[in-house]
Order: structure tokens, then sequence, then C-alpha cells
């Protein structure tokens, strides 16, 4: 017990002598006065920038200064980082970097929502009692080695007979006392003992607030919280769905101006290589012409099958540029969804009121689920008719309603090509709702975002 208790008390009296309370000292000091401005540089442009856009007249430049402070927010959060790595050693992420955009609205609008900005402005703030505190530590340090070098200051500059010197004062900062007057020699002894306790007190002090503030840098100008890291997956996302359905729609042009325009100009060559051959419905007397009759005859069946393969390879090429990107999406969903009505097997009627037009991707995911739909109904619904509705229901969400008044009975458990729609809606958070009681009538709900 005893040996535990030496050992405890040689830790806390040896921490002021190691190198590790130089370096947290180091820290304390300069972390103290960088989070001291970065305060003050954080208070003044925020609240300038909000007092100056209340106005109608300010609130461009208001806005101009919010902007500016969320930028001084990240450059103060990476010198903090930085200071915690060259001081302590505590290597801390940088959060991702700032996606500025294009145009000046959009460049606004992500820098007023560029949450790990904020979260720096939050540092800022909360910085402001950690650094008194560690200010606090260095003045502890300080005036406890001042302490502790009274007896020696007394022996050099006090140690002599012959008139009445007044006493001096050992300063020892609160909450350890107040001032200290030492008359002699031997009263400089207890002032040093003062002065030892804040030292001690503050190499222990110093290793505790820093990890107090080491706690907060990791929190709030590290990496990405879990909710950053969700809208940073959905962005990806997004650009990924935006990237794929531009991929497609280049392959669909490419299909579209070359392989498909080549199959079509061999088809015609074949035709004209047939006329040219003539009709063979001559017979020849002698033998040289019966070969030679024979012979056409075979060219003109084996160009007789190049131009059906030809017009065969045609067709399956169209309906695979069609089920990549329907050209008759250029001209808008509705335009689309009406051409495809017009094509079913079943009398269907489209009811659009689109406001804003969707994103490419979207609009592909929308035609295609009305054409399974409209494909499922034919197949099983034994319906007479097929309601198309389409329309953005709030602002940012576009709902497709298929519905027919055939026999119901729809699952998308069963394989029916339901569940195939949920999982391409799900890419983009959006979602079906099958209604579909047995009897009919059937109506399938789909909810897509105007964006990705």
């Amino acid at each position: 017990m005893g040996a535990a208790i030496r050992r405890v008390a040689g830790t806390i009296v040896r921490a002021p002598l190691t190198g590790r309370n130089r370096r947290e000292l180091m820290y304390c000091g300069f972390g103290g006065v960088a989070g001291l401005a970065g305060f003050w540089i954080t208070v003044v442009l925020l609240l300038s920038g909000l007092t100056i856009s209340v106005s109608v007249i300010g609130t461009v430049f208001g806005l101009v200064l919010i902007t500016m402070t969320l930028r001084v927010s990240r450059r103060l959060g990476s010198l903090h980082r930085r200071l915690l790595k060259r001081m302590l050693g505590r290597q801390v992420e940088a959060p991702p970097p700032f996606q500025p955009g294009t145009g000046i609205l959009n460049r606004v609008d992500r820098r007023l929502r560029d949450r790990p900005a904020w979260r720096a402005v939050w540092y800022a703030l909360i910085k402001l009692p950690v650094s008194a505190v560690q200010l606090y530590t260095v003045m502890l340090t300080a005036f406890g080695l001042a302490d502790l070098a009274y007896p020696a200051i007394w022996l050099l500059f006090r140690n002599h007979h012959g008139g009445t010197l007044s006493p001096l004062v050992a300063v020892v900062p609160v909450p350890f006392g107040g001032n200290i007057r030492v008359g002699s020699w031997l009263g400089a002894f207890p002032a040093a003992l003062a002065g030892a306790a804040c030292v001690v007190a503050a190499a222990w002090l110093a290793r505790g607030i820093n990890a107090a503030d080491g706690r907060l840098v990791r929190g709030l100008l590290g990496p990405s919280s879990m909710a950053e890291r969700v809208s940073e997956l959905e962005r990806t996302r997004a650009l990924a769905v935006d990237d794929s359905a531009a991929a497609l729609r280049r392959v669909e042009r490419d299909l579209h101006d070359g392989a498909q325009m080549r199959l079509a100009a061999l088809a015609m060559n074949l035709g004209m290589a047939r006329e040219k051959l003539g009709d063979d419905d001559q017979a020849g007397d002698s033998a040289a012409d019966n070969r030679a009759s024979d012979n056409r005859a075979t060219v003109r069946e084996l160009i007789d099958a190049a131009q059906r393969n030809a017009v065969d390879a045609l067709a399956d090429l169209r309906d695979l540029a069609r089920g990549i990107h329907p050209p008759v999406l250029d001209n808008g969903l509705a335009s689309a969804l009406i051409t495809l009505a017009a094509s079913s097997a079943i009398p269907a009627t489209v009811s659009a009121d689109i406001g804003i037009r969707p994103a490419p991707a979207i609009e592909s995911i929308a035609y295609f689920c009305a054409a399974e739909l409209i494909a499922n109904a034919t197949k099983h619904s034994y319906a007479n008719q097929i309601k198309i509705n389409i329309h953005t229901e709030r602002a940012g969400v576009l709902v497709l309603e298929v519905s027919d008044d055939g026999i119901g009975g729809a699952d998308a458990g069963r394989g029916s090509g339901l569940s195939g729609l949920a999982q391409r809606a799900s890419t983009v958070d959006g979602r079906i709702n099958v209604s579909s009681p047995a009897g009919g009538p059937t109506m399938v709900t789909v909810e897509l975002p105007l964006r990705a």
C-alpha cells in the first residue's frame, strides 16, 4: 500500500519535469492564443454579417461576411489541427474539402450549407473558456516558477546588511491564495513551496484541458459526423446515377448515329445489289447459261438472307437503343408517356401536370416504370382501360400513378416485375405503393424525387 502511494506521489511530482509537460504547456500557450483570436474574429465577422443581412440593402454584403466567416473558420480549424499534431502528436483527419459548385448563387448556397465550416464556428465559440483555462495554466506555471526562485533571489539580491528593505511579494494565483510576503530568507521557503504546488497543479491541469480540447477537435474539426457521411454518400450516389444516365444516353446516341446507320446502309446496298441481278426467269440453252443462272440464283439467295439478317439486326439494335434511353424522352416525360400509351394493347389515357422538369435519370426511371406497369397490366389484369397520371405532388417529388380496371391480385412478391421496379426506384430514394385487392381495381403509385 505504501509503495503504491509513493509511486503515485512520485508520478504526480515528476510530471512537471517531463518532456510531455513542456509540449502540453506549449500547446496551452499557442492554442490558447489561437483560440482567443479565433473567437473574436469569428464573433465579429458572424455578428456583423447577421446584423447587416437583416436589412434589405445590406443582405448581399451580409451574406458575403457570413461566407467569409465560414471560410475563415475552416482555416482556423486547420490551424488547431496542425497545432495538435505538431505539439502533442495527435493526428486528427481533416473533414471533406469544400465543393464550391458552379455559379455564384450555387457557391453561396453550398457555402452556407457547409457543415464542417459551421462545426468549426461552434468550435471557435466553445474554445473561449478552453483558451482561458489554457492561458491560466501557462500563467500558473510562470508564477509558480517565479515563486520557486525566491530563495535564490533572496540570496543574490537581498542578502546584505544595513538599511530596512521592503518585503518581497510572492504572487500565488487563485484558487491557491493571494500574496505571500517574504521578509527573510527562511520566509522565502513557504513561497517556494507554494510555487512548487502551482507548477505541479499546472502540469496536470494542462493535461486535462488539452485532453478535453483534443476531444473537441476530433468531434468538431475532425472527419464528418454520421449525418455528414450519409449526406456525402447521397451526393456521390446522385452523381453516380446522373453519370450513368448520361453514359447510357451517349451509348444510345452512338448506336443510333453509328451502328444503326451503317446497318441501314448495308440493308439498302443489299437491296440494290439484288435489283441489279434482275429476275432470272428465262432459261438458257447452253450449259454455260444454266450454270450462270444457277450462280445468280445462289447469289440472290445469299443477298436475300444477308438483307433479312441486316434488317433483323437493325430492329434488334433499335429495340436495344430504346431500352437504354427512349428517344421520345427528349421531348419530355409527358410526351413520352403519351407515345407509350398509344402503343398499348389496352386503351390507355395519360394526364400529366409536371411543373419542373425532372432530371434525365428520374425521367428514365419513371418511363420504364410506366412501361413495365403497362406490360404487367396487359399480361395479367384482363383490364379494359389503363389510366396513367403523373404530377408533382409536393416540392421535389414526382408521383406516377398507373391504374387499371382489371381483376387485381398484383403482388410484388410473386415475380410480377414489381419487385424490380421497387429496386430501381430505391436507387434514388424512391418508393412504390401497390393497391391491388382481389377483383380489382389495381393502382400502383411510384414516388420519385425530381433530382437524385
